[in-house]
């Protein structure tokens, strides 16, 4: 069974992954990075050079290739559930945890980055951040099982709490 982490970009997504791949020993995998690397270009540049729809057929492909497999840790694109078979696969892989963070602290975490263009294009940050997430909260909320609030919590501590949450899942009895 694969842990499976959802959410809006800044929400420790990355960074929890990579903690509990170690702490579970578990393969990692960053579907952004696996689309990056397939692509040859970065993420704004995907986009820039072909467009949002093509970007979110690439995490389609991704997503194929690894739901597939069992015993991982994937990290999803803040995306994935735009597309409702996506979010059909990932419940059958695994157990998906979203994890969640309040607005200003996402702003605090990811403002200064140029790693993705805007999804919007005509809204400061903020909004863009409010925006798309008043859009994809009831989605990210449907396709999880679990709900990690990020906000206060730091990687190490969220981390403890995923693993926990999914081994009692997988091993009930020990």
């Amino acid at each position: 069974m694969n842990l499976i982490l959802i959410g809006y970009r800044g929400t420790g997504k990355s960074t929890i992954g990579r903690l509990l791949s170690e702490r579970l020993e578990m393969p990692y995998v960053c579907f952004d990075e696996e689309i990056v690397r397939r692509a040859g270009l970065s993420i704004p540049e995907i986009v820039a050079a072909h467009s949002w729809e093509y970007f979110r057929d690439l995490e389609s492909e991704v997503l194929e290739d690894y739901v597939s497999r069992s015993g991982q840790v994937l990290d999803t694109g803040g995306g994935v559930v735009t597309r409702p078979r996506n979010v059909e696969a990932l419940r059958r892989a695994g157990l998906v945890f979203l994890l969640r963070a309040e607005v200003a602290e996402i702003v605090t975490r990811i403002g200064s980055t140029q790693d993705r263009p805007s999804l919007t294009g005509t809204k400061s940050f903020t909004e863009e951040v409010e925006e798309v997430l008043a859009v994809r909260r009831p989605l990210y909320e449907a396709a999880a099982e679990f709900v990690v609030d990020t906000s206060k919590l730091g990687p190490e501590d969220a981390a403890e709490k995923i693993a926990g949450l999914y081994l009692a899942r997988v091993m009930p009895n020990s």
